[in-house]
């Protein structure tokens, strides 16, 4: 469990790096955003609501990869999702498209390293010791992160990705992302920044 003096650590850690990234990043999000904008027609910023901190929602930022085709809905998104544009393909795999999110951190609504923020349905249902999860604000990144960084791909082999998310990969995230709780400490956020960084 997190200390007010481990929270305090933590949050301070996120500002000044979100404020690094931001500075070393920003002209990559701007070409990243004109680039979507211009695939899209349309603005290539895309902000969805997702479940924060206290299970209360918030508008997450990313650069749009997904168009939008008619009688597909679902928010459960494959490698074989048609969806996904050709410079969307590109940003995903980089990791460019959720640059935005250092946004999130600096204002709060997210943090480098925690469970990752899921649309509503999912952590604002959680109930009793799962609830636990709810007292930081999500990451960008995480042991969960981590474990199923090819979800996707696992995705797109079952034949109800969505049935595989919510009974499989959602509950084994939950537990993940528990134990993250319950043994937090700076030095292991870094280590998790690192091993997503490199890959």
């Amino acid at each position: 469990m997190l200390s007010s003096t481990d929270k305090l650590q933590k949050r301070v850690f996120d500002i000044v790096l979100s404020v690094v990234g931001i500075c070393m990043t920003w002209w990559l999000m701007v070409l990243a955003w004109i680039v979507a904008s211009f695939e899209m027609k349309s603005n290539g910023l895309f902000m969805q609501k997702r479940i924060g901190k206290e299970g209360k929602p918030f508008f997450v930022y990313k650069i749009k990869t997904m168009k939008t085709i008619s009688g597909i809905n679902t928010t459960v998104t494959t490698s074989e999702d048609s969806r996904i544009t050709t410079s969307g393909t590109f940003f995903r795999k980089t990791k460019i498209d959720e640059l935005p999110q250092l946004f999130n951190v600096l204002f709060g609504t997210m943090s480098f390293v925690g469970a990752r923020p899921d649309v509503p349905g999912f952590a604002d249902k959680l109930e009793g010791e799962d609830r636990i999860i709810l007292e930081l604000a999500p990451g960008m990144t995480g042991p969960a992160s981590l474990k199923y960084r090819d979800e996707e791909n696992i995705l797109a082999k079952e034949q109800d990705p969505q049935r595989y998310n919510r009974e499989v990969i959602w509950p084994d995230k939950v537990e993940i992302n528990k134990m993250y709780m319950k043994h937090w400490s700076l030095k292991k956020d870094i280590d998790y920044m690192i091993k997503t960084i490199l890959g």
